[in-house]
């Protein structure tokens, strides 16, 4: 298993797996959607992806995007997304992953890397919290759908 920074060449790998990840997140599928979105991504250079590969084959990925903490004053990573093939889960995938955007954090000096997850998603709850990762108890987290 190799886990490296994404490029171009593997965003058919990687939109199938986009895609499935947001069905996971009940979004209807939409492959070609999900693939121009990674396509953009790529072209305006605004997210970091990383891709987990066994023999070639992406296996899973993780994007970082970048964002800043006023407070801090400095760049924060937010980890928006992680995902991996169900055949590979519970092997480490996602913690090599998750270690890969650790590293990335480190070596561009950023404050922090935030994420979010549902309520309901323990499995994942319980990767960040056995990586460090502490549940917010200061603040609340509110969204504005427009």
């Amino acid at each position: 298993m190799e886990v490296s920074l994404a490029s171009p060449d593997q965003i058919d790998d990687l939109a199938v797996l986009f895609d499935q990840y947001r069905v996971f997140y009940r979004q209807p599928s939409d492959l070609e959607a999900a693939r121009r979105f990674l396509q953009e991504r790529f072209q305006n250079s605004d997210s970091v992806i990383f891709a987990a590969t066994d023999n070639r084959h992406v296996v899973g990925f993780t994007q970082l995007y970048p964002s800043y903490s006023s407070v801090a004053m400095r760049r924060i990573w937010i980890l928006n997304d992680l995902f991996v093939e169900e055949s590979y889960r519970r092997k480490g995938v996602a913690k090599l992953l998750m270690d890969a955007a650790k590293s990335h954090a480190e070596a561009t000096g950023v404050a922090r890397i935030t994420l979010t997850t549902q309520i309901s998603n323990v499995p994942a709850q319980k990767l960040y919290e056995s990586l460090g990762y502490i549940k917010d108890e200061e603040f609340y987290h509110y969204t504005l759908r427009v």
